[in-house]
């Protein structure tokens, strides 16, 4: 049908004559409210926005050098945020003459890592940036 037709029809309804595929051949048109459309399109994308969740990344701080007591403490801090859906970023900062001994800071990370294996898994493996080293964790989907 022709373009001159399909607005004539469109006019007669009190529509809008909206171009749907513009590349098709011929090219393809629909007849409708384009206010009503345009409206309930723009409620469906705030409706996705809003169900949306924003994944945050949080950070663990730790020493190669770190004791039981404070490797716990650090443990339990990961566990909540991984609870909540987090990433946790866990992050070994090497001072001094401790940059030599980084297989011990690995150990560190890949034994944190080992503890939380039930509820987490490595996104990213341990890695040196400068004097630090960190390890990436992300929750695992509940079943």
């Amino acid at each position: 049908m022709s373009t001159r037709d399909a607005q004539k029809i469109a006019d007669d309804q009190g529509q809008d004559l909206v171009l749907v595929q513009a590349n098709g051949n011929p090219p393809v048109a629909k007849i409708m409210d384009w206010g009503k459309a345009k409206f309930e399109s723009q409620k469906r994308q705030k409706e996705q926005r809003k169900n949306q969740k924003i994944v945050q990344v949080k950070e663990v701080r730790m020493s190669p050098v770190i004791d039981s007591g404070d490797f716990e403490t650090r443990k339990k801090a990961a566990i909540k945020f991984l609870e909540k859906g987090n990433k946790v970023k866990l992050n070994l900062r090497f001072r001094g003459r401790m940059i030599t001994h980084q297989d011990i800071g690995r150990e560190v990370l890949e034994r944190m890592a080992e503890e939380l294996d039930d509820i987490a898994k490595v996104e990213q493996r341990a890695k040196m940036d400068g004097r630090q080293m960190f390890l990436v964790l992300a929750p695992r989907k509940a079943k």
